[in-house]
């Protein structure tokens, strides 16, 4: 679902979002949280939560007191309070889900430093001004990437963010180490003829803000719904037999995927019945060595010290039972007096259930009878055509 500004045009080419963002469709509304509580009244004698969650550019949220009193409701355009000047977002939520929203980030509503408040609803001029300043952006920071690029600074410009009264410009880098970015900074003034101001980003936060497609087919998750960043590391990969290819296991930041970790508690759960891999099974006829695991059926696979080419299938439960016997010091006989208690499965064969079709009914395709009758026409007319020449 999206606004007429969200539209294509004539082309066919995306024509982008018109309304910065404000329309409060589905397509520009970015990691806002479901108003669950919208359709409840307060107890008789208790005021209204006076603070408001407004976003900016590329989800970009925080947290403003609406000193004034003002009817605000989801998706109005507000001028709020900066550290200079003032700045245009959008009202994502309201009421008393921003409470829950503040304590869950640790954000004390007393802080004044963090916690600014509302000035008033953007009039018509405050929407021009923050329109005009949107549409600079995009050729600003390619002007400014190539200023980077001919002092030869190891860093990447990601986005440019202008303040709503476009009297201050926010340049988002990422960079690997330390940057002197001062003469850059005396370049942007130069050129841009406003306030410039650095700030550096992880390469997690720029593919949120930039966004895009994953491997998975759907847009990243960091751009749309995940707010928080948990370490990934390569183990995640380990514990659920993935191969540790760095081209496949990394997202579009470069760093690991972070739905590697979503799967990874059910992993961790079903390996507790598992006996650990580098445990080995003591029997009379060897010392058998875990060679690999399968977690959803259940089973491993072991085989003898020296005899690495035949293996021998094993359910959890099974191991379980041999390792014990190894605790009270005592033997199995082989891995083959377990391994022939596993029943294999049995493949199930195509069944015509629905009334389909043979699979194989273009395999085999039927000859034409139309040849044939040709054929016979021919050979009837043969004796005739001689009768002439004779």
């Amino acid at each position: 679902m999206s606004c007429n500004s969200c539209s294509t045009g004539k082309d066919g080419q995306p024509k982008g979002c018109k309304n910065n963002g404000t329309c409060g469709t589905d397509s520009c509304n970015k990691l806002t949280v479901f108003d669950w509580l919208s359709n409840m009244s307060l107890p008789d004698g208790e005021t209204p939560f006076n603070a408001v969650e407004v976003r900016f550019k590329n989800g970009r949220k925080q947290y403003f007191l609406n000193t004034e009193n003002l009817t605000l409701s989801i998706g109005d355009v507000v001028a709020t309070q900066a550290k200079s000047g003032h700045d245009i977002g959008m009202v994502t939520l309201t009421g008393e889900l921003v409470r829950i929203q503040m304590k869950r980030k640790n954000v004390d509503i007393d802080d004044r430093e963090n916690v600014l408040k509302i000035y008033r609803k953007a009039s018509q001029r405050d929407i021009d001004i923050w329109k005009e300043a949107r549409e600079r952006e995009e050729p600003m920071k390619v002007k400014a990437r190539q200023f980077a690029i001919d002092l030869k600074l190891q860093m990447k410009i990601s986005d440019i963010e202008f303040q709503g009264d476009a009297s201050k410009a926010t340049f988002y880098y990422t960079a690997e180490d330390r940057v002197d970015f001062r003469e850059l900074i005396k370049l942007f003034a130069r050129e841009f003829k406003t306030r410039i101001e650095m700030k550096q980003v992880g390469f997690r936060q720029e593919a949120a803000r930039l966004g895009g497609i994953g491997s998975c087919g759907r847009e990243l998750c960091c751009s749309t719904w995940l707010t928080d960043f948990r370490s990934v590391s390569t183990s995640a990969a380990r514990y659920q037999q993935l191969s540790l290819n760095p081209l496949k296991l990394a997202g579009q930041c470069g760093k690991l995927k972070c739905c590697l970790n979503y799967e990874l508690d059910s992993y961790l759960d079903a390996l507790k019945e598992f006996p650990k891999t580098e445990v080995k099974l003591y029997t009379e006829k060897g010392v058998g060595a875990c060679q690999k695991i399968d977690i959803f059926k259940g089973v491993l696979w072991y085989a003898y010290e020296g005899e690495w080419m035949n293996w021998h299938k094993l359910t959890a439960a099974q191991a379980n039972v041999i390792i014990d016997l190894n605790k009270k010091k005592q033997k199995a006989a082989s891995l083959e007096e377990y391994a022939v208690e596993l029943i294999e499965e049995t493949k199930v064969a195509f069944e015509n259930v629905v009334g389909q079709d043979s699979l194989t009914r273009f395999d085999s395709p039927k000859p034409s009878r139309k040849r044939n009758n040709r054929n016979s026409n021919n050979r009837k007319r043969k004796p005739q055509n001689n009768a002439k020449k004779s």
